[in-house]
């Protein structure tokens, strides 16, 4: 459980040992790590009753913890859009989830961060889960990055021969001519998940216990190119954890979620190894999580900490996943860069996922693209100690428990959250919070009440003094979201979309020789033979 493989274990002493210092331009090297469906209360650092996770916590340690760090969405699709743009759903067309069978994905007219550093002469790669759209030139070889490894979607999201933990439990797929197992409306049965490298499915299903070393190898691959062409690099690592545990054996003394927490951070550990070897201070190390637990998946769901979302709970539903709630986009975040980021040090700036594609576009000496807004900002002040100032509004989009996906209901002024919409997604327990809409809006305090429990009273005068600076500030931000140049996703299906290596067998099963010398060119399609099982 969490230790490499003696296979492994080589391979990266190998690389590891033909790292070099940098000598490319002068440009720091980017590796943002994004986890999936990650809890606040997941970090050791962050809530001390979470013991698995110590090599975050060193991370921490060694670097600058932010506790008031915020997802742009509060689910998948949404959240790595705003990532690798910039911009809100409601700018950029991403507003809910991409399906198996999806035609779109995150609109071609959108620049993402990898087409902005690519031109800037970096080495680029996405290694892990996409959920941007993955027919055509959707997928993620043709949006800016030289090489991909990793699946199109999320891990459950394809039947698997050894499935991955789950509420309720999904079979595994159906084997040679066997029968389709009965349709659960939660599984995924017929299609079996399907793992890339660059253009070419090499293996479908796909193994899940295997997962985290090919994720490991794939980046150590990326980066010992990167170094041996004499360019900087940026790696986008979109982690299947945490989601639904993949297939593990916890031991005995931990549960199910702990081992895959712990599974998770020596992951993490590995890659913070690897970027130090290859020239410690040469990397600016980001991570952070794409929205807050998946509460419905109860004992196989992350920590809230402190984020309670009381108010909802006592009306029914979760406060986490899918919500406005501080527990739906409030998500861990740690930044690593010996000699440029403070060591021991803990931020209360308001920061945002939205923050890192134009601070990672400065850093590297590029420019934004033009004839469009941003909603993140260039924080590297705050990343290098120099201030605590982050966003004083922060935008909220619905994502999916309650109102219109993607519109802006709620909103952060300073230490307020004001609602004008309310909803729960589902809970563990199967309920759902009512939508509610509220007029004037609901307005929290977090700086005295960060479990979200009891709105200030509107007759208060606390409430009347901060209502008219809220207004305005709501008002503002739907006026220059409707002035913008924005786009619209294309959310039509197709059965024909659907990744599948060989429709002639069951469950699409076929699988391709492993090869360990695949090139990260993103002109290569390297086409193996496929084997049919």
């Amino acid at each position: 459980m969490g230790m490499p493989a003696p296979r492994s274990v080589l391979l990266l002493a190998v690389l590891l040992g033909l790292c070099t210092p940098p000598v490319a331009q002068g440009k720091p090297n980017f590796i943002v790590i994004l986890a999936d469906d990650l809890g606040w209360g997941d970090l050791g650092a962050n809530w001390a009753e979470t013991k698995e996770t110590p090599h975050l916590d060193e991370l921490a340690a060694e670097g600058t913890r932010f506790v008031d760090f915020h997802s742009a969405a509060s689910t998948c699709s949404p959240s790595r859009a705003s990532l690798l743009t910039g911009r809100l759903g409601v700018r950029n067309g991403v507003t809910h989830n991409f399906a198996i069978s999806s035609l779109g994905g995150l609109p071609l007219n959108e620049t993402t961060l990898a087409e902005v550093l690519r031109a800037a002469g970096y080495s680029t790669a996405a290694i892990g889960k996409w959920h941007l759209g993955h027919h055509g030139h959707h997928h993620p070889i043709f949006r800016g990055f030289d090489y991909y490894f990793g699946i199109p979607y999320s891990h459950d999201m394809g039947c698997t021969d050894t499935p991955g933990y789950n509420v309720p439990p999904c079979p595994p797929c159906p084997q040679h001519g066997a029968a389709t197992s009965p349709t659960n409306k939660d599984c995924y049965t017929d299609v079996a998940l399907p793992l890339f490298e660059n253009l070419t499915i090499i293996q479908q299903p796909v193994n899940l216990s295997s997962l985290v070393e090919r994720y490991v190898e794939a980046a150590a691959r990326f980066i010992q190119q990167a170094r041996d062409s004499s360019r900087p690099f940026f790696l986008y690592l979109a982690l299947a954890h945490m989601h639904v545990p993949l297939q593990i054996a916890p031991p005995p003394d931990r549960s199910i979620y702990g081992a895959a927490l712990r599974e998770m951070d020596a992951l993490v550990g590995r890659v913070k190894r690897l970027a130090d070897s290859c020239g410690k201070g040469s990397t600016l190390l980001w991570f952070t999580g794409d929205n807050g637990p998946w509460m419905q998946k109860c004992e196989l769901a992350g920590r809230l900490g402190p984020l309670l979302g009381a108010w909802q709970r006592a009306r029914g539903g979760s406060p986490a996943k899918q919500t406005t709630w501080e527990g739906g986009h409030r998500v861990p975040a740690l930044a690593y860069w010996p000699g440029h980021v403070p060591a021991e040090r803990s931020s209360r700036a308001m920061l945002s996922t939205l923050d890192v594609f134009p601070t990672l576009v400065a850093l590297a000496g590029a420019t934004l693209p033009p004839n469009r807004r941003f909603d993140g900002m260039d924080v590297s002040p705050v990343l290098f100690g120099l201030s605590d100032v982050g966003h004083k509004v922060l935008l909220h989009p619905n994502s999916g428990a309650a109102g219109k996906d993607g519109a802006v209901e709620a909103l952060r002024l300073a230490q307020y959250k004001a609602f004008y919409t309310t909803g729960g997604a589902k809970a563990c327990d199967g309920s759902t919070g009512p939508e509610e809409h509220h007029q004037p809006p609901l307005i929290f305090n977090l700086d005295h009440d960060i479990q979200e429990q009891e709105p200030l009273d509107v007759a208060s005068r606390e409430y009347q003094a901060v209502l008219p600076a809220i207004s305005r500030a709501y008002a503002q931000a739907l006026e220059d979201i409707a002035t913008d140049n924005t786009t619209v996703a294309d959310y039509s299906k197709d059965p024909a979309a659907v990744p599948c290596c060989s429709t002639q067998h069951v469950a699409c099963r076929c699988h391709t020789p492993t090869s360990h010398t695949a090139s990260l060119d993103q002109h290569t399609d390297r086409r193996a033979t496929r084997l049919c099982l």
